[in-house]
């Protein structure tokens, strides 16, 4: 086995080549407008540093995050492509914000002073902003009334503060029957409207990856892309549009334990789960201290093993969970097994959508949730 017994038995298999793939297939599709990748949250679990690079590798044109930390992180890995921050942020984080060269995301006339005040301190001349407008997801954003009072106040204050974009944010792309898309899609036109020969040299921008995908109208300068970026569908009426991405990410362990457990035995806390005969039980070095929830074995939770699915069985402990492999003789299952509980073995695929879809959730929740202590390593894209 080689290094694999100085490393922890758990493992994430993060595809580059996917990855890669994925923003290719997303950039032919909505051309000609630019893609930018939306690598917040660690990448939605995947590793912000590699995915950030492997993005710009593939052709796209800026990246987005949510955090302060997270311009921080990519800035100190070498990445200097623009980074969108997609929303205000603490005005203790600004300076961090302006030395590392954000753009900035406004939508109060008292956060661009703050902005203009710290740039000014700092010595900083030109500051990039895009203003969000909320046209219905009641998050972030200013209201179409009050967009040209904050325009204007931002031309007011140039050339320091450099209007560079404006977007906004759909709350029902991943359902493009709904109509709240249209009434959104209505008041960001209106929105673009009041601003008339202004908006012709501004990043022009409303597109998450279910809107990119459904809504060609709206794709405009750039789309920003996420969860489809790595290979997961937005929502269930949007999976044949999603065909052509391959999922960047796999979940795999070793087996640490095999025993026989006797038929009317409890496994795991509680004895929630009984043996109904004689079985062979494998232990898997996760838990949901590594995200795999702790309910996932009653809502039908498998992983696959030597190439078939088998249950996961009794309640998933902090660090470990266990596999009923069906009866002695019935498989061979030995310590150091792989074991896969996202991603393919065989023939046999398990997505984050199949966990999705068990727990009542979506993806994005699935790999944001694969802890921290599960290293990733990252198949190269060879080009």
């Amino acid at each position: 086995m080689g290094v694999s017994n100085v490393k922890r038995w758990a493992w994430a298999e993060v595809n580059l080549a996917a990855y890669i793939h994925n923003i290719e297939h997303l950039k032919s599709l909505v051309a000609p407008a630019e893609v930018w990748a939306v690598v917040k949250a660690n990448a939605y679990g995947h590793g912000a540093i590699a995915i950030a690079k492997s993005a710009l590798v593939a052709g796209a044109s800026g990246l987005c995050v949510a955090l302060a930390s997270e311009v921080a992180e990519l800035r100190d890995a070498g990445v200097e492509s623009p980074v969108l921050v997609l929303s205000q942020q603490p005005y203790d984080s600004l300076p961090l914000l302006l030395q590392q060269g954000a753009t900035h995301t406004v939508y109060s006339i008292e956060y661009v002073n703050e902005l203009v005040k710290h740039a000014t301190a700092l010595g900083i001349s030109q500051v990039p902003v895009h203003i969000k407008v909320d046209t219905g997801m009641n998050r972030v954003g200013v209201s179409p009334q009050l967009l040209m009072e904050l325009v204007h106040h931002v031309q007011e204050l140039s050339p320091r503060i450099v209007l560079e974009g404006i977007y906004t944010h759909f709350a029902n792309a991943d359902e493009p029957e709904h109509p709240a898309n249209n009434e959104q899609s209505r008041l960001f036109a209106d929105s673009l409207n009041q601003l008339g020969h202004l908006s012709e040299n501004l990043k022009i921008h409303s597109c998450n990856s279910a809107a990119a995908i459904r809504f060609p109208q709206e794709r405009r300068s750039l789309v920003r892309v996420g969860i489809s970026s790595y290979g997961l569908s937005p929502g269930p009426e949007l999976t044949d549009d999603c065909r052509e991405l391959e999922p960047v990410m796999s979940l795999k362990a070793r087996v640490s334990h095999v025993h026989v457990v006797q038929p009317g035995q409890g496994v795991s806390y509680g004895h929630r789960a009984i043996t109904t005969e004689e079985c062979v039980i494998a232990t898997v070095p996760l838990g949901y201290a590594d995200g795999v929830p702790r309910r996932l074995w009653s809502e039908g939770g498998e992983v696959l093993l030597g190439g078939k699915r088998f249950p996961i069985m009794g309640v998933i402990t902090m660090d470990q969970l266990m596999v009923n492999c069906g009866p002695v003789g019935h498989c061979q299952i030995a310590v150091g097994d792989e074991v896969v509980l996202i991603g393919k073995q065989g023939s046999e695929v398990i997505t984050a959508t199949d966990w999705a879809d068990a727990l009542g959730t979506i993806a994005y929740e699935v790999t944001c949730g694969i802890g921290a202590r599960i290293e990733r390593q990252y198949l190269e894209a060879h080009h």
